[in-house]
């Protein structure tokens, strides 16, 4: 694993001033796939609940951008916690806030700034939505300290990043309903698998720090897990189609989805970051896939 960093530092980012690199840096914005598992579970909620097409399109644009710079924020408030420990560890000594590119008042304001443009954003949403929005603020502060006191913190951000799909149901219909619940049970399991993969890519580094993580905990019987997260997840997904009244071709689209979450299964190596973090990646289209599923279900 030596030399192994999932830092972008190509691409548009090398095209910003200096300065303004560190903070992209900072907010992951090399690595966009961030933005897209923090919106999958929203934009899911909001395909089922959506009371039409314009109202989920618009729905579906200010979620991507609240999730844009919520996720954002939460990297800025994750990388301050963990800039010693990230700094000891292989795949990300090279952080801003690790590396000393970034002082950390300097990521404070930059935070202030990122939740102030999520705000704005929250406003347009309806009272419900805006409550959970809210509430959600503190899963997005305390999950950089689950991994200094439990071996489940890739559970801790299934609920925090999960936390879309019972919001994106409350922005749709304007209230929560019963299929928000297996949902977000759904989500939960499907963020656990994946991020159980992510997490191996440090597994090495954790262990002679002692963070913890599901990685750790599970080792070479990682696929067991998966194998249980992924099969909850798809029966959770059944269930949510079951409740809100879903044309039967909603359940044969989530044939392709398991496909890609069984290739997962099937291709894992822990001992091969770059394949864990492709495996990983793979999920932006698993998530895609099941949006279709219930879009196409409500036709």
């Amino acid at each position: 694993m030596s030399g192994f960093t999932d830092i972008r530092r190509n691409g548009w980012v090398a095209q910003l001033p200096p300065t303004w690199q560190n903070f992209a840096l900072l907010a992951r914005a090399d690595r966009p796939i961030g933005i897209w598992l923090l919106l999958l579970p929203g934009l899911w909620a909001i395909c089922l609940a959506a009371p039409g097409f314009w109202r989920g399109l618009w729905l579906a644009v200010l979620f991507a951008v609240g999730s844009a710079v919520m996720r954002g924020a939460g990297c800025v408030v994750n990388d301050l916690w963990d800039r010693d420990l990230d700094a000891q560890v292989e795949r990300t000594r090279g952080r801003p806030l690790a590396s000393g590119a970034v002082k950390p008042w300097a990521a404070v304001v930059f935070l202030v700034a990122l939740c102030l443009i999520g705000l704005l954003v929250l406003l347009l949403l309806p009272r419900s939505a805006q409550i959970l929005g809210v509430l959600s603020l503190a899963l997005v502060a305390l999950y950089p300290l689950a991994k200094r006191v439990t071996w489940w913190p890739q559970l801790v951000l299934g609920c925090t990043f999960g936390w879309g799909a019972p919001m994106g149901y409350a922005a749709a219909a304007g209230h929560l309903a019963w299929p928000a619940l297996p949902l977000y049970l759904g989500t939960i399991l499907w963020i656990l698998g994946y991020d159980t993969i992510y997490a191996h890519q440090d597994r090495e580094d954790d262990t002679t720090i002692g963070v913890k993580s599901t990685a750790r905990l599970f080792g070479a019987n990682t696929v067991l897990l998966l194998t249980g997260c992924y099969a909850g997840l798809l029966f959770m997904l059944a269930i949510t189609m079951g409740l809100s009244g879903l044309h039967q071709a909603a359940y044969w689209l989530l044939l392709p989805p398991s496909a890609l979450l069984l290739w997962q299964i099937i291709r894992l190596d822990i001992n091969n970051p770059a394949r864990c973090l492709a495996l990983f990646k793979l999920n932006r289209e698993t998530g895609l896939l099941i949006a279709l599923a219930f879009m196409v279900g409500r036709l």
